[in-house]
């Protein structure tokens, strides 16, 4: 249904969108996105930013993290001051790095260590789980997450000190597990293709996960790690509807444009797999096995998939987004939100936040083992040499004996 359009002096402007694409969906309607009553604001008692200033964003407010003494929200003073100010704009703050591999013992995860060139994300996913992070930071993790963002400029330089102490030993290093390194951003900072030519040099594995096309840029050195076995790609992708990802993940790459990189990724050798992630009960669950077919089709040999995950103050945040944006079926994913989570919006234990519990959830994860069984996915897993590794020679530093 075409948008409703009125003229830019007018305050409000309401619509309704209703998709619909049975080639996408197999028959099956998709959802409906529709607008508040009030288009241009989400309640200012809510905390909310009017809409002209967030377009393009994903987080409704702006709230004060949890370790804030004192809490802060706009308020209009009833002269409609809040509707003059200007766009949110994304700042970058450059920031070095004292040392950039970050180590974790999560049990339920495949890498005990990590690097994030990045704070903050700019593709804006309202349900980014990194976005509590921010409150660190003394920033809000709603539209503070998405505008405020700090890029460590050294980080290849940190790494190659890292990669160099005589302690090191090589495991696979995972680059997306918490920001997007390949945000916006990344096209003027080029801070991960500098990372990924200190681990190329060092012979260095590495695993990606990325919700951007712009990885394929990379493609003369992810190949080159491919013929050594050093790398695999993962494309996250939530949903094929580009409406309700533009409404979820407002500045990442669209969904076809994401497959179209699994198909590039693969011709040039590249281990590349898909990560239904998040699936949304009752909103993008139903698109499952469509994209493991996608997948599958554009030449992925392995999937997985993570429920939603809500922890610390993105609740609010997705709630707000939820009720905002899908109005006609928030009762209904939080419902079954909670089915898959003991009865709350989530539940942090391991082994239990990333697939849920409860009936749904083991349904989620039969038709996901299903599919994937039927389409030929996971039937060997891709396994990162480290033998190769060859630490960096730093100035000054003697090389090692062979």
């Amino acid at each position: 249904m075409t948008p409703l359009r009125q003229s830019p002096d007018e305050a409000v402007s309401n619509y309704v969108l209703v998709l619909f694409d049975s080639d996408a969906y197999m028959e099956v309607m998709t959802v409906a996105l529709r607008k508040s009553p009030d288009a241009e604001s989400f309640p200012h008692e809510a905390g909310g930013i009017a809409f002209g200033r967030r377009h393009g964003r994903g987080a409704q407010t702006n709230r004060s993290g949890r370790f804030e003494p004192t809490a802060y929200e706009p308020v209009d003073d009833g002269w409609d001051s809040l509707t003059d100010l200007d766009a949110l704009v994304t700042e970058v703050q450059e920031v070095p790095a004292r040392r950039i591999i970050t180590k974790n013992t999560s049990p339920d995860i495949s890498f005990d260590r990590s690097i994030n060139p990045y704070r903050g994300c700019e593709h804006g996913c309202i349900y980014c789980y990194a976005r509590p992070t921010h409150a660190f930071l003394g920033l809000s993790p709603g539209l503070d997450f998405e505008t405020k963002l700090f890029a460590k400029t050294n980080a290849a330089q940190a790494l190659e000190r890292e990669l160099a102490d005589p302690k090191y030993r090589p495991r696979m290093i995972a680059i997306g597990s918490n920001t997007d390194p390949y945000q916006p951003i990344e096209r003027r900072y080029r801070i991960m293709r500098r990372v990924l030519e200190v681990l190329s040099a060092a012979n260095h594995p590495v695993g990606i996960v990325t919700k951007s096309a712009l990885v394929l840029r990379d493609l003369d050195i992810l190949s080159s790690m491919a013929e050594r076995g050093l790398v695999k790609v993962a494309l996250s992708v939530t949903t094929l509807d580009p409406k309700l990802a533009r409404a979820m993940e407002p500045r990442a790459s669209t969904p076809d444009k994401r497959i179209e990189a699994v198909e590039k990724l693969r011709a040039a050798g590249v281990p590349t797999s898909v990560m239904v992630a998040p699936v949304i009960p009752g909103l993008t669950d139903a698109e499952l096995d469509r994209i493991l077919e996608r997948a599958a089709s554009a030449g992925a040999t392995e999937a997985g998939y993570v429920l939603l995950r809500l922890p610390l103050e993105i609740g609010d945040l997705f709630v707000e987004w939820l009720k905002a944006n899908c109005p006609d079926r928030a009762d209904r994913v939080l419902s079954l939100m909670r089915q898959t989570r003991g009865g709350k919006l989530y539940d942090a234990k391991w082994q239990k936040r990333l697939e849920g519990d409860g009936p749904y959830a083991w349904i989620i994860g039969r038709r996901f083992e299903m599919a994937a069984a039927r389409l030929g996915l996971n039937t060997r897993q891709t396994e990162l040499r480290t033998d190769l590794f060859t630490p960096p020679a730093l100035p000054g530093q003697q090389l090692r004996l062979l």
